[in-house]
């Protein structure tokens, strides 16, 4: 049965690690500051990538994307004892995974209790495709949790409607995105995606940022964004959709509650009822004749 949560969302301020203990005491930190307003938190796509600097030393996009792999179960099992330490749900950003097939850009959801669940990236910026060639990893699925079936778009995917439309359909009512983008462009593709994804499916969209300049790495040297949660726009809803936001290129956790039975109203006593009403098929589009 859905249930309301207390979301927190990170604009994630890219640090320098001399060692992967430092990334460790900056993330748990991150948590152990959240932890007590939330009980899920979210984080951005690639933040694990600033240990890179601890690992290789120099700016190399490649050689940053080896060391990270290298020690991506090392990282991962950092992730899960900040979530078992401070007894949340944690999304904390995306990781790189070397599977047999290739290399993933996983996104792990995390229990209090330790155990994972997975959603990886399944559209390829042409940065992941043509310098690192990570792949297309599962399919959109659903994590079920104590508020109930949540799904993640992680950065491109989030441009997709279809994508964030099949886990709607499998009962979906709040969609992660976490993302990472070096450029203003690159953000607002991804915030004005997200709030067409709230739009179009009258459902939460929460998205979280890497900010701040790092000239040490090739792969974070610069990012940009704003952590926010993003609803339909509607009756009983902010008149801009806007659930919670931070300032551009500002660091910091938003924090917001989110009641899935306001989903459930404005889908049925809205203005409209673009969840309802999504096409399910729709023909080719031919020539409109003019009069003669």
């Amino acid at each position: 049965m859905n249930a309301p949560v207390r979301l927190g969302v990170l604009a994630w301020t890219v640090a320098r690690n001399r060692t992967i203990d430092d990334y460790a005491h900056h993330l748990d930190a991150l948590v152990a500051e959240a932890a007590p307003r939330a009980d899920l938190l979210l984080m951005p796509e690639y933040a694990c990538m600033e240990a890179a600097a601890a690992l290789t030393g120099r700016p190399d996009p490649a050689a940053e994307l080896a060391a990270v792999c290298q020690q991506s179960d090392a990282i991962l099992e950092i992730m899960r004892q900040a979530a078992q330490r401070h007894r949340v749900w944690l999304m904390p950003g995306t990781l790189p995974r070397p599977e047999a097939s290739g290399i993933r850009n996983r996104a792990p959801l995390i229990a209090p209790d330790g155990r994972i669940a997975f959603q990886d990236k399944h559209v390829m910026t042409r940065f992941e495709t043509e310098s690192w060639g990570v792949r297309a990893g599962n399919p959109p699925g659903v994590f079920e949790t104590p508020w109930g079936r949540i799904g993640t778009s992680v950065c491109y995917d989030s441009e997709f409607p279809m994508l964030a439309r099949a886990q709607i359909e499998a009962g979906a009512w709040l969609v992660l995105v976490p993302t990472c983008t070096d450029s203003l462009h690159g953000f607002n593709r991804v915030r004005i995606s997200a709030q067409a994804r709230a739009l179009e499916n009258q459902c939460f969209v929460a998205v979280s940022p890497t900010v701040g300049d790092a000239p040490w790495l090739a792969t974070l040297d610069e990012n940009h964004g704003c952590a926010g949660v993003y609803g339909p726009v509607d009756r009983g809803f902010p008149a801009d959709g806007i659930m919670a936001e931070g300032r551009l290129d500002e660091g910091g956790w938003i924090f917001t509650t989110l009641d899935p039975a306001t989903l459930d109203a404005v889908r049925e006593q809205g203005a409209v009822r673009n969840c309802r009403d999504w096409p399910t098929t729709v023909p080719a589009a031919g020539s409109l004749p003019f009069d003669t």
